[in-house]
């Protein structure tokens, strides 16, 4: 059976796919092998008096939509590190996504990989250059897609405790509302809506474990893999109502007037979100300003909770994390993470503070296993455990209880990086996965060589995703180490270097001193 993807008509290049959707059929352009489109609205604009409300569907169009630019960034902070396209614009009208497709006809519908990029929650964009999908799409016969959603502010910034005009976790629900068009509309593309992949890093990965336990996310992925996720990175409404009001503080507004917030300039929120992201991890080191929240509905409980509980969706799982993630943090002397010692001792005794069934004696125990604590290496380390390595060792202890999961430690970095002592830092792995490394003069990380060694390591990844993807194993048929799955007992773990191996239990002692219950912030 041949699965006519979409139509070709005559575009700039002579070959522009026009793709159906049930809001209407949308242009794309042709790349190569592959199909994209750009920007097409999976919800309508949330502007204006649904600034702060979920996501509802975009209003139909007649004929036929050009989608063949990026849509309007989520409203943020743009001086920050993470690298966009200056050219972009802000706006509130930025719930699209893109595809990208194999422009060949197949037998069969493909599988689909959909994208949640990472930023703290409150950074980030589908239009950074690194997600670009076409190398995925074309070398693993996928349909991918990437996933604008609100940040910051916007998207994870619980203000529900100020007015009823206010609802938490709407980036998450965002993420849901793109997840439902996938759902609806893939198969226009050529993407099979039985066979979804959900993927992402960061935070964009604490997105991936936050659905995988959210009762409305059932069916609507079949595999999950996440990258370095913040797991425990997720606040009660407690905590959230005390960021609302130092938000109103910000703001100049007082509590009466917080409905001021719907129709006030988005610039004007940016900026205080600005303040407000950088002054909470200065103030209380290894908490985030924004982020998602046990609000009951959504989120019924505490991630790491309901996975130890066994209550995550029963579908397979990578997971995993780099080597050395804190140390592009200090590298960009960002504030998001604690990275001295004196910041991760602040850190320890606020979460004693949270936790009061949390011994001195557990305290000591934990530190223990960081006999260079007082120094900058050994704070890198605690706030790599911390942040991620440990959220993703818990996680993977509870979904492994029903499912196949596999874990990951991603150790490789090339001369440049190793000599910027950054090595497999945060982020890192991102071109490996897309395989978008840059060209000599824009990609600095090869200045001292290593392009060859990244490219066999990249190809190993994207062939071991991809078919994750397509057949829920993650077995790189090309002569690669095989991978076993993962066990509570024995922890084996794929180190993805220059050359794989898979070690068991590669953390040691580091379960045992941090103990099986997850810790972390209420």
């Amino acid at each position: 059976m041949n699965v006519q993807c979409f139509e070709v008509t005559p575009g700039v290049d002579g070959s522009a796919p026009v793709a159906r959707t049930e809001f209407g059929a949308v242009r794309g352009t042709r790349a190569g092998a592959v199909s994209v489109w750009r920007g097409i609205p999976y919800a309508a604009a949330p502007a204006g008096p649904r600034r702060f409300q979920p996501p509802r569907a975009p209003e139909r169009w007649d004929g036929i939509r050009d989608c063949v630019a990026f849509g309007s960034i989520a409203p943020q902070d743009m001086d920050n590190t993470v690298p966009m396209d200056r050219s972009l614009s802000m706006g509130e009208d930025c719930l699209w996504l893109n595809v990208w497709a194999p422009a060949a006809t197949a037998d069969e519908p493909r599988p689909v990989m959909v994208w949640l990029h990472g930023g703290a929650y409150c950074l980030g964009s589908a239009a950074q250059a690194v997600y670009d999908g076409a190398h995925l799409a074309a070398s693993g016969d996928v349909v991918v897609v990437t996933v604008n959603y609100r940040v910051g502010a916007f998207g994870f910034l619980d203000l529900s405790s100020l007015h009823d005009e206010f609802v938490p976790n709407l980036g998450l629900l965002d993420q849901l509302a793109a997840l439902e068009w996938v759902r609806d509309n893939i198969a226009g593309f050529g993407g099979d809506p039985g066979n979804v992949t959900l993927f992402g890093e960061s935070s964009g990965a604490g997105c991936v474990t936050a659905l995988l336990t959210a009762p409305r996310a059932a069916g609507l992925f079949q595999r999950a893999i996440a990258q370095s996720p913040p797991a425990t990175t997720v606040y009660g409404r407690e905590r959230a109502a005390g960021v609302a009001n130092r938000f109103l503080e910000l703001m100049e507004l007082p509590r009466s007037r917080a409905a001021e917030l719907l129709t006030c300039p988005i610039e004007r929120i940016v900026r205080a979100a600005a303040v407000l992201i950088d002054e909470v991890p200065l103030e209380a080191p290894g908490t985030l300003a924004a982020a998602p929240v046990v609000d009951e509905d959504l989120l019924p409980g505490y991630p790491t909770d309901r996975f130890r509980d066994g209550r995550s969706h029963r579908v397979p799982l990578i997971i995993g994390t780099n080597k050395d993630e804190a140390s592009l943090f200090r590298l960009f002397r960002s504030p998001i993470m604690p990275v001295t010692p004196e910041a991760v001792n602040a850190m320890l005794e606020q979460v004693q503070a949270g936790h009061p069934d949390l011994s001195a004696e557990r305290i000591a125990e934990i530190t223990r296993v960081y006999p260079d604590l007082a120094k900058p290496r050994g704070a890198l380390a605690m706030s790599t455990d911390a942040a991620f390595r440990m959220p993703a060792l818990w996680v993977a202890d509870g979904h492994a209880q029903h499912s196949r999961t596999w874990m990951y430690r991603f150790d490789h970095a090339t001369p440049m990086l190793r000599a910027a002592r950054v090595g497999a830092g945060h982020a890192t792995e991102l071109p490996y996965i897309f395989g978008n490394f840059g060209t000599f003069d824009h990609d600095p990380t090869f200045w001292l060589g290593g392009r060859r060694q990244a490219t066999e390591v990249s190809g190993r990844m994207m062939r071991r995703w991809l078919a994750f993807a397509a057949h829920g194993v993650p077995a790189a048929l090309d002569g690669s180490k095989h991978w076993p799955p993962y066990h509570p007992e024995s922890r084996e773990t794929l180190l993805i270097d220059t050359v794989d191996r898979v070690v068991g239990d590669p953390e040691g002692e580091l379960l045992t001193a941090w103990g099986e219950r997850a810790v972390g912030f209420a």
